[in-house]
């Protein structure tokens, strides 16, 4: 028996197709990029734009977004999880050329956790926004940094 209704388990198969539907329509976009065909990879990224959007509004409807501290909260426990516990046990199963793939995530991986870990500091030390490096490099704050974007 499943531990989330049934509803969520719909939906999160949903989410994880769209998804991955979106991640494969940009590789394919790519490789029509190096094939010199820049219409067939701008159409590839439009559909994947599309799936993303359609990726988000399954992921809400699953009641799996909630704002501020609690999304961070848990993109970093996954963060960890796929670090400490998922590629590691997958780079045992596989072979040398496989597990190079996947150590090199890994070490991705550890940089977005950090870049995580560090925008949970900053929202949690802030009164409003968090301040991202390139800004805080540049002095700008808060809105000021939106405006000087925009």
């Amino acid at each position: 028996m499943s531990r989330i209704p049934r509803f969520q388990e719909h939906l999160k198969t949903a989410f994880t197709a769209e998804a991955a539907s979106a991640a494969r329509f940009r590789a394919y976009a790519g490789h029509a990029e190096r094939d010199g065909l820049p219409q067939l990879a701008r159409e590839w990224l439009r559909l994947a734009a599309e799936k993303d959007e359609l990726a988000v509004r399954l992921l809400q409807a699953a009641e799996q977004v909630h704002g501020r501290d609690s999304d961070l909260g848990y993109a970093i426990a996954e963060e960890r999880y796929e670090n400490d516990v998922l590629y590691p046990k997958m780079m045992r199963d596989v072979g040398p050329k496989v597990a190079d793939v996947l150590l090199k995530v890994v070490n991705t991986q550890k940089e977005h956790l950090g870049r995580l870990e560090g925008l949970r500091s900053g929202l949690n030390a802030s009164q409003g926004d968090v301040l991202l490096p390139a800004e805080v490099d540049q002095g700008v704050h808060g809105s000021q940094a939106a405006s000087d974007r925009g």
